[in-house]
């Protein structure tokens, strides 16, 4: 009977970790999802990347797929067309792909910090080839309803390049 209730006990533990650890997950994905809209706002790279620097950037976020799904769009002035990401819930886990102009698709795995400002992603891995180079990090922080900030890491084999893009909402 004792180990009855304690198999019992722990099921019910396990579970309550897994709804929790789900509804962070889908608090991190809401926290994104309010930043639907357009932004601007200019770019800065370590190292300095002279095609980059001091671009204003526009970024496009949109929540489709009746809620399922956000869509993140980068466009820049001396750019033809613009690298996607997309955000999603996959089971328990807040996830992105990012349809890179390397001609790859890396998958990174979100976390939102304990103030839920500030949300960041990890890389799990990438179709594709990586001859280019593949984007490897996000970090999203939201300061307020018209501002943000990303910052994105790109690898090119052993050397990250770190992009920060300071985002208005545009009016």
């Amino acid at each position: 009977m004792k180990s009855t209730r304690f198999a019992l006990g722990s099921a019910l533990i396990l579970l309550s970790t897994a709804a929790f650890a789900q509804s962070d997950a889908q608090k991190a994905f809401d926290q994104l999802k309010t930043l639907d809209g357009v932004w601007q706002g200019p770019a800065t790279t370590v190292p300095p990347m002279p095609e980059m620097q001091g671009d204003v950037m526009k970024v496009s976020l949109r929540t489709t797929s009746l809620g399922n799904a956000l869509m993140h769009e980068m466009t820049s002035p001396k750019r033809p067309d613009d690298p996607i990401t997309m955000f999603y819930l996959d089971g328990d886990q807040l996830m992105l792909t990012h349809y890179c102009d390397a001609g790859n698709r890396p998958r990174m795995a979100g976390k939102v910090s304990p103030d839920g400002k500030t949300v960041e992603f990890d890389f799990v891995d990438v179709a594709g080839s990586t001859q280019h180079g593949h984007m490897h990090h996000a970090k999203f922080t939201l300061i307020d309803a018209d501002h943000h900030t990303e910052e994105w890491t790109y690898m090119m084999g052993d050397q990250a390049v770190n992009a920060h893009f300071d985002l208005q909402r545009a009016k």
